[in-house]
C-alpha cells in the first residue's frame, strides 16, 4: 500500500469520527460524589453517555479531588461541553455521600442547563457482612 492510500484511509477515519451524533435536548446527569472523587456524567434517556468527567481528570490530586470546589469545576466543564452539543434540560440523579453534591448541582444550573428533576439515589450500607472475629492479644 502506498503512502497516498494510507493518507486517504486516515482522512476517511477522521471524517467518520468528526461526524456529530444526534444529541437530545433533554438528558440525564448523574453526580457521583464519594469521599475520594467526584464523577459527573451526562447521558441520554437510554443511558448512552454523552459527556463525562471526574475531578481527577480536571487536574485535582489526592484529597483535593473530593472537595466541593473540585466538584464545581468538574460539573461546569461537563455542562459547558453538553450545552455546546445541544443539551438544554437535564434531570439530575445524585449518588454517594461526598461533600460535593450541592456545589455540583449548582454548577450545572449556573452553566446554562435547566434542571427539571433532582432525585437522590444514595445507597447506604445497613449492617452488611458479618464482622471478623475479634483479635485476642
Amino acid at each position: 500500500m502506498s503512502t497516498v492510500q494510507k493518507k486517504d484511509l486516515n482522512l476517511k477515519k477522521t471524517n467518520l469520527l468528526k461526524k456529530r451524533k444526534t444529541v437530545p435536548t433533554i438528558a440525564r446527569a448523574v453526580v457521583l460524589t464519594t469521599f475520594n472523587n467526584n464523577i459527573i456524567s451526562i447521558s441520554d434517556s437510554e443511558g448512552n453517555v454523552i459527556v463525562a468527567s471526574s475531578s481527577g481528570a480536571q487536574g485535582f490530586k489526592g484529597t483535593r479531588k473530593a472537595t466541593p470546589y473540585a466538584a464545581q469545576v468538574t460539573a461546569s466543564e461537563v455542562a459547558k461541553i453538553a450545552v455546546d452539543l445541544g443539551v438544554r434540560c437535564v434531570s439530575v440523579i445524585i449518588r454517594g455521600v461526598g461533600p460535593g453534591r450541592d456545589s455540583a448541582v449548582l454548577a450545572l444550573r449556573n452553566s446554562g442547563l435547566k434542571i427539571s428533576v433532582i432525585s437522590f439515589d444514595v445507597r447506604l450500607a445497613h449492617n452488611g457482612c458479618r464482622a471478623r472475629k475479634r483479635r485476642r492479644v
